[in-house]
């Protein structure tokens, strides 16, 4: 069925307008290493056997230590999408990435499926963690991202509502920020009705850029990839971004648990050194760089 209504917006930012337009010279690429820091929170709320707890242990005991101590030698500020089970659980860990001078963002309590939750039950879990992160962090969380990626109809509504700046959940960009549009209406009788642009940003993402569908096993993945695979994917995604989206944004987004692996943790290496080698690219907090687009496009 053809679709009907008004054209979906187009992206709010140019590709030559700079992410920082107070900067003289903008970036050529932003690259944001980002982290779901789900330790065993999905595990207490599933009640996992032994073993998968000790592996969601595995991220804040070596993976996430592992992580910030590369970030610091190479002078890089990262995002962190944190449950609020973790950030009470460990808080040991949660000191370390502020300390670091990293983002911390929502990513649900006990890193719940939103889709499976009553509105009423996702407004809830959005203002505990919310009031979770101000309690440590001293302000008032910009960011949010669905466990999962997984949303309800109705979730960037509420997420927008709880005061949140940015979303990074969905998958209908990729190297651009733009504002989330709220309100679409999808039906076979119908077609497609678009709705309206709201004031959240969207930080889009896209599954061959998450380290856990490569590398961990699933009901329908092998997973174990060998890192030379999953760094061909992520340097062949920085040099197409670096080439075609000046100005743009790469959002690369890892599991402590996962990404904290011996053998993964030298690719990641590998992967930041080429990009710090190709001429413009800076790594930065998703918050800043939302802020700076929202200035830019105010």
């Amino acid at each position: 069925m053809a679709l009907t209504g008004t054209r979906p917006p187009a992206y709010h930012r140019p590709m030559s307008s700079p992410l920082d337009p107070s900067a003289s010279a903008a970036p050529r690429l932003t690259v944001a290493l980002t982290f779901d820091h789900d330790a065993v929170s999905d595990s207490v709320r599933r009640g996992d056997p032994v073993v998968k707890f000790s592996h969601g242990e595995f991220g804040p005991r070596v993976g996430a230590p592992r992580i910030l101590d590369l970030l610091e030698r190479c002078g890089i500020a990262a995002t962190w999408f944190v449950p609020g089970h973790t950030l009470e659980t460990f808080p040991e860990s949660t000191a370390a990435i502020l300390a670091g001078g990293h983002e911390l963002a929502c990513h649900g309590w006990f890193h719940e499926d939103f889709s499976e939750l009553s509105t009423d039950e996702q407004r809830a879990i959005l203002e505990r963690s919310a009031d979770a992160v101000e309690r440590v962090a001293g302000a008032r969380p910009s960011g949010w991202r669905a466990p999962y990626w997984a949303l309800g109809p109705r979730t960037l509504e509420l997420v927008e509502a709880a005061g949140f700046g940015y979303d990074s959940s969905l998958m209908d960009g990729d190297y651009e920020p733009h504002q989330v549009r709220l309100g679409d209406r999808h039906s076979t009788s119908d077609g497609t009705h678009w709705g309206h642009d709201s004031n959240l940003v969207e930080v889009p993402v896209y599954w061959a850029l998450d380290d856990w569908p490569q590398f961990e096993p699933g009901p329908s993945r092998d997973g174990l990839a060998p890192p030379s695979k999953v760094l061909e994917i992520w340097l062949g995604e920085l040099d197409y971004a670096w080439r075609h989206a000046p100005g743009g944004l790469l959002t690369v987004t890892m599991h402590p648990e996962c990404i904290g692996r011996g053998h993964r943790m030298a690719m990641l290496e590998s992967f930041i050194d080429a990009a710090a080698a190709l001429d413009g690219v800076v790594f930065d907090r998703l918050d800043r760089v939302v802020a700076r687009w929202t200035a830019a496009n105010a």
